[in-house]
């Protein structure tokens, strides 16, 4: 065999692989570009799934969604430009966590807490704020208790301004606002879900505790944490729950039936 066939033959099989190999390339590009593609989609998903969430519960603990709302998946798709799919994903999420309640073939709506439950939610608050107080008294910094000061200063102007959904969220935010500082994102997140479902309880159970009440019981909370004063600090923010959920209507007076239509002048 000459030289240059010998060079042929050596030279064929490498050009008669080389399509083979571009498409295997080209599957293995096709692959991760879909893949990529496929995880973008699930992260912009994620997130307008987060954002219908996180508006909703806004929308309860600033009361401007009162319990028994319906929440209607196609208005919602529409206002969020979004999917109907998402928006059930956000609903089931929230359905989870206590805030919307789903009925077959009715649909969502803002939950209508119970007495019972919200007996059992301010039980729960108790035991899990009443050591998460303590733990704070032990650990909060300098730089964190200035940071509450500044919360309370946020808290004094929005009751002084009379900015009810403001100040509603800011009252709320505080013991979440706690939470983070002990750097427990879990602990973070069942308060968040608990203190929701609080502005709900409120809502169906108008509480004659006032949102001045609760900023100088919250002051008092930062003056103990200040010191350091783990046993105070427990013992204050027991008062502050209990002091809330007392002054809640969970028993409401039933009357008989001639006071009932025939009220006095």
């Amino acid at each position: 065999m000459s030289r240059s066939a010998h060079m042929l033959e050596v030279i064929r099989p490498v050009r008669a692989a080389t399509p083979a190999a571009a498409r295997a390339r080209s599957k293995q590009v096709l692959r991760a570009v879909t893949a990529n593609g496929s995880r973008a989609a699930q992260r912009s998903a994620q997130s307008a799934t987060r954002r219908i969430v996180e508006s909703i519960n806004t929308a309860i603990v600033e009361r401007r969604l009162m319990p028994g709302t319906k929440l209607a998946e196609q208005k919602i798709a529409d206002i969020f430009k979004v999917s109907r799919t998402i928006v059930r994903q956000a609903l089931h999420q929230l359905s989870r966590d206590k805030l919307v309640t789903l009925e077959p073939a009715r649909g969502a709506k803002v939950a209508q807490p119970s007495m019972e439950e919200a007996r059992q939610v301010f039980e729960v608050r108790r035991m899990l704020e009443t050591a998460m107080i303590k733990r704070a008294a032990a650990e909060l910094t300098p730089q964190h208790i200035a940071e509450l000061r500044a919360h309370l200063r946020d808290e004094q102007a929005a009751v002084q301004r009379t900015d009810v959904s403001g100040r509603n969220q800011l009252l709320a935010d505080f013991h979440v606002v706690l939470a983070r500082m002990l750097g427990n994102d879990a602990l973070a997140e069942i308060l968040q879900d608990l203190v929701s479902r609080c502005s709900l309880i409120s809502l169906m159970y108008p509480s004659a505790h006032s949102a001045e009440h609760s900023f100088d019981e919250h002051v008092g909370l930062v003056d103990a944490l200040e010191k350091h004063d783990a046993r105070a600090a427990a013992r204050l923010m027991q008062a502050h729950l209990n002091n809330v959920e007392r002054n809640l209507r969970l028993d409401p007076r039933v009357p008989d039936l001639q006071s009932a239509l025939l009220p006095a002048s």
